[in-house]
């Protein structure tokens, strides 16, 4: 009976937070920000260089250009490439999501918000979870929407679909997707842990973010590569998940350890 009674107040008090949270997000202008970038990003990438000559102006080099659309998503080699298409595709969207990340929780710090909601009704440990579920969501928002701008991108530039050009197929390139977002899970909780030791100071957990990124950005194109099969989408579905766990474990503790102020 006991045991009932603490889940069902674990559900509400868990719903409650999710509620708040997710109506706190899309009342908040920079998700709209982060949203428009992700879907300009791929077609301004993908449009100007287009325009852009294939060749090194002062050595007369060949220059890697975005030839194919799904150039922007990844490549199917599973290597990282320091080119134009192994740098400027759908793996910086990982970047922009920790930034939004340690933002949205330091705007909960700097408000107040948190102190409140901690002294009011709430757990440490329920504000953990609700944070990770809508910051993952927004997560998928973006990334769904930078693929929609490389498909609007490279129609635009008048690129190639050709899947079989990149040794790709339509079920790799779902399977790559998936990859993708999943491993977003890693960045987001990653973010979420360096926020709640940051708190107010937005700038520092940025900053530490961005570097605990760049010691996995080289392992992205090789775990979510673009010919990725049921082998990188359960990879990719346990590693996010074992950082969810791992890392809003420790999360946990931190809010319990310090001051919320």
């Amino acid at each position: 009976m006991n045991a009932n009674l603490k889940n069902n107040d674990f559900g509400k008090r868990l719903k409650t937070m999710l509620k708040v949270d997710f109506r706190r997000m899309f009342l908040t202008p920079i998700v709209y920000i982060m949203f428009g970038v992700s879907l300009a990003l791929p077609i301004l990438i993908l449009v100007m260089t287009s325009f852009m000559s294939g060749a090194n102006p002062e050595t007369g080099e060949s220059v890697a250009m975005f030839t194919n659309v799904w150039q922007a998503i990844g490549s199917a080699g599973g290597g990282m490439s320091m080119d134009l298409t192994g740098m400027c595709n759908i793996n910086l969207l990982y970047f922009l999501v920790a930034i939004f990340v340690c933002v949205f929780v330091g705007e909960d710090f700097r408000s107040g918000y948190a102190k409140n909601i901690f002294t009011v009704r709430s757990k440490k440990l329920d504000y953990v979870l609700s944070k990770t579920i809508v910051l993952f969501t927004a997560a998928v928002g973006m990334f769904s929407l930078f693929f929609v701008g490389a498909m609007i991108g490279g129609a635009i530039a008048g690129l190639s679909f050709a899947l079989a050009a990149v040794g790709a197929n339509a079920g790799s390139i779902i399977a790559c997707m998936i990859c993708k977002i999943f491993f977003a899970l890693v960045f987001v909780s990653i973010a979420l842990t360096l926020a709640c030791v940051g708190r107010q100071k937005v700038w520092l957990s940025v900053l530490c973010t961005l570097g605990a990124g760049m010691l996995l950005f080289t392992m992205i194109p090789m775990i979510t590569p673009l010919n990725a099969g049921i082998l990188h989408v359960v990879m990719c579905i346990a590693g996010g998940a074992l950082f969810a766990v791992g890392l809003g474990a420790i999360s946990n503790v931190i809010l319990n350890k310090t001051s919320l102020v």
